[in-house]
């Protein structure tokens, strides 16, 4: 974890216990741990894992802080001042449980909550964390298991950009939707109505995908061929209305390296919802030129470029346009 990029104020781990049968039962750390190097290791494989994870949601608060009183909660801790953020880690542990019970939720695990500057942004990030079992080597060679914290099967995990919060964005919380119904609960639990506007998550879809055309170093016909794919997968979810899944998505327009693009998608500071439908009326300029002077406007497909019936030359900087319509003929000859 860069220093100049993060910086933990606080970190603490609880755990919550899942009975065979009855409520769930908590242990509690009774301070917060030490701010030192393991926990700067565990922060900075927290955020990696989170950032890099697709199938997240985001959101803002619900209103209604007598049924959702996390917001009551980030109030009282990091603007009011008047709840230190060992008391904020408990009752935001007993909402925690709430959800959990209410919902009878199977697993268990350790809950961290950690409140950090990540990027110049402070967040409070909150996860649970379940044991798995890895080997290790002892002094004379020999095998032994060793339980440790399973971050590649991590399912529950939110971030609350108090920054953005403060600031009156449109959103600033995100959680891992997870497999299954797991992002119900636990989106209750944070207190958050999903934000997702399909219009606008489909536009930052579709210059995203045509920034990553151009860095890509493809020839021209294999840089139209790309967007013209995205074109037609994209709409044909938006036909069907299916959601919107980055990994999958990737796949299917950049068959060739689809990790490339997945990571493209996924980057934390695009902040690209999934699970949306996307919306027909944005994915126009994946194949479709338009543009405007002060005496003409013009709107020509990708493959006019393809089959030379739009024609550009470097050189002078011009356009021109073949097999023009008798319609369009006739008015020019007119003029």
């Amino acid at each position: 974890m860069s220093e100049t990029s993060h910086a933990i104020s606080a970190l603490v781990v609880h755990r919550l216990i899942r009975e065979s049968e009855g409520p769930s039962r908590v242990e509690l750390r009774p301070a917060a741990n030490p701010v030192d190097e393991p926990a700067a290791r565990l922060m900075e494989r927290l955020c990696r894992h989170f950032a890099e994870r697709p199938g997240k949601g985001y959101g803002w608060f619900e209103k209604d802080e007598g049924s959702f009183p996390m917001p009551r909660l980030m109030r009282a801790h990091a603007i009011e001042g008047s709840m230190d953020f060992e008391t904020l880690s408990k009752e935001m542990l007993a909402q925690l449980q709430k959800r959990v019970d209410e919902d009878k939720v199977e697993d268990g695990g350790y809950v961290l909550i950690a409140r950090a500057t990540v990027f110049g942004a402070d967040c409070l990030y909150v996860a649970l964390l379940q044991e798995t079992l890895g080997t290790v080597m002892g002094e004379d060679l020999s095998i032994h298991d060793s339980p440790h914290l399973d971050f590649a099967g991590l399912q529950v995990a939110g971030r609350i950009d108090i920054s953005a919060w403060q600031a009156g964005a449109e959103r600033y919380i995100g959680f891992l939707k997870g497999r299954g119904d797991v992002a119900g609960w636990f989106k209750r639990f944070l207190g958050c109505t999903d934000v997702v506007i399909a219009l606008k998550e489909t536009k930052k879809l579709v210059e995203t995908l045509g920034h990553f055309a151009e860095t890509q170093q493809l020839a021209p016909a294999e840089k139209d061929e790309l967007l013209e794919r995205a074109h037609l997968v994209l709409e044909e979810m938006g036909e069907s209305g299916a959601p919107l899944d980055l990994v999958a998505v990737a796949s299917q327009i950049f068959p060739s390296a689809p990790e490339k693009l997945s990571d493209t998608l996924k980057d934390e500071a695009l902040d690209l919802a999934s699970g949306f439908v996307p919306d027909k009326r944005a994915l126009k300029p994946l194949i479709r030129f338009r543009a405007s002077a002060q005496d003409w406007k013009l709107e020509f497909e990708r493959s006019g470029l393809r089959s030379g019936s739009v024609q550009y030359d470097k050189a002078s900087n011009t356009l021109v346009l073949t097999n023009v319509p008798d319609a369009l003929k006739q008015l020019l000859l007119e003029e």
